[in-house]
């Protein structure tokens, strides 16, 4: 939010009777034949979608590394997260075990759930988290992807899956 020092705590970007998640991303789904071809862009490379906060809580919950992308309309994740993240897969023989992803803006309810995981980092979309045995081990948020192009995200991703995966 404009104005607030960077470093305020998260609770400092929300209203005061409301929690950050109430502030971000609420009341604006987008139309499913708008993100559809977007989410594509992930599920072909086998992301699962986590479209309930029940299934977020399953995937973080699961043994061994799970990867969450937090997607998005934005110019940044259509140009530099989404390619990144496809290359990080394709091209790194080490990867997370599960991987899945919300989309902001449209599994409000699950983005909401996975960015309560993410704790302590703000929201952020688009953003990558990595967990290991339910335990946040690395996280891209949006100013990591907008100050890198696609090559350098996966490489940063392939880094993060050679260390934590």
């Amino acid at each position: 939010m404009p104005g607030l020092p960077s470093g305020a705590p998260v609770a400092a970007y929300a209203r005061p009777g409301t929690t950050l998640n109430d502030e971000y991303n609420t009341h604006m789904p987008y139309p499913e034949q708008f993100v559809a071809p977007m989410r594509e862009e992930l599920t072909r490379f086998g992301v699962e979608e986590l479209r309930t906060a029940g299934a977020v809580d399953q995937a973080v919950a699961q043994d061994g590394t799970t990867m969450i992308v937090v997607n998005s309309v934005c110019g940044c994740a259509a140009g530099k997260a989404r390619p990144g993240i496809a290359m990080a897969l394709l091209q790194n023989e080490r990867k997370p075990e599960h991987v899945g992803t919300v989309f902001a803006g449209a599994d409000l309810e699950a983005t909401d759930r996975a960015r309560e995981h993410m704790a302590p980092y703000p929201p952020s979309s688009p953003s990558v988290a990595i967990f290991r045995d339910g335990k946040l081990v690395f996280m891209m948020q949006r100013r990591d992807i907008e100050t890198r192009d696609a090559v350098a995200i996966a490489n940063h991703l392939k880094a993060a899956f050679n260390e934590y995966c």
